[in-house]
């Protein structure tokens, strides 16, 4: 096959864009990037405000190469568009484009700059599968948030039935004892809820004790397990998938060295003249 100058081109950006010590740059601009952010929330003197502002532009630039390099370095330009993690690159550097002074999309371009801290998520491989893994483990954790609601429902009705003459604030009704629940669940001030509610139900310290049990202790390792589990299976797929590659590799390297190996042999086989 001959090389062309579009097909060395082509190898030459995907070297580049793939390379440790590029991917290494990017995520050093990233944290930059982030850096900036953090700046601009403090009152600065003009001179170095300028500066930022200037750097600020400097990285809006270097994503756009980035994300232009990227996309030459696929072959077929549609499997870029197939990759959510590129649309999702495209979307946060598009949008840092966008100018942020003297426009009705002003916060909509400044929350875009913000965002661009998200893309150390696309660049490093190992937050981007746990960032797979936690997106999977949503609709297992979706059956386990509607179990919590309904026992959040039953033990909120259960407080407002009969803690409602102890404090109306936080028992009133049944939303405002939900809340109530929620920050018993996460232990904020929970014992004042529960003595408070004790002085007129002594044994009222079961009803405490029995829902912290179900929430924080058992919902919470369910949600903890959904997740290690679907990392687990995502991690072994990874895994499974690189062993199938580099055996696909060395077939593709053994085929074509008997190919060279039999191309040997009739050559050396070829009668002379």
């Amino acid at each position: 096959m001959e090389v062309t100058p579009s097909n060395s081109f082509l190898g030459l950006v995907k070297r580049v864009e793939r390379s440790v010590w590029f991917q290494g740059f990017i995520i050093s601009i990233i944290i930059i990037a982030a850096l900036t952010v953090g700046a601009k929330t403090y009152s600065l003197p003009y001179e170095v405000e300028l500066a930022i502002n200037y750097l600020d532009t400097a990285i809006t630039v270097f994503f756009l190469v980035e994300i232009v390099l990227r996309f030459i370095s696929y072959e077929k330009k549609r499997a870029f568009f197939k990759d959510p993690w590129n649309v999702f690159d495209m979307v946060i550097v598009v949008g840092s484009l966008m100018p942020i002074s003297d426009t009705d999309m002003i916060l909509v371009a400044r929350l875009l700059r913000v965002f661009r801290v998200l893309r150390l998520v696309s660049i490093i491989p190992d937050l981007r599968v746990l960032i797979n893994a936690l997106l999977k483990a949503i609709p297992k954790m979706g059956y386990i948030a509607l179990l919590m609601f309904i026992i959040f429902y039953l033990f909120a009705a259960v407080g407002s039935i009969f803690f409602e003459n102890v404090n109306e604030t936080l028992w009133g009704d049944i939303a405002i004892s939900m809340l109530t629940l929620f920050r018993v669940a996460t232990f904020e001030d929970w014992t004042d809820v529960m003595y408070e509610t004790m002085a007129v139900y002594p044994f009222s310290w079961i009803f405490y004790v029995v829902f912290i049990f179900l929430t924080a202790f058992v919902f919470l390792n369910m949600m903890v397990g959904v997740v290690l589990d679907v990392m687990t299976q995502e991690t072994s797929a990874k895994e499974h998938q690189e062993q199938e590659d580099n055996h696909q590799a060395l077939v593709n390297q053994i085929s074509e060295l008997q190919k060279q190996v039999q191309a040997l042999s009739e050559k050396l086989d070829k009668p002379k003249d």
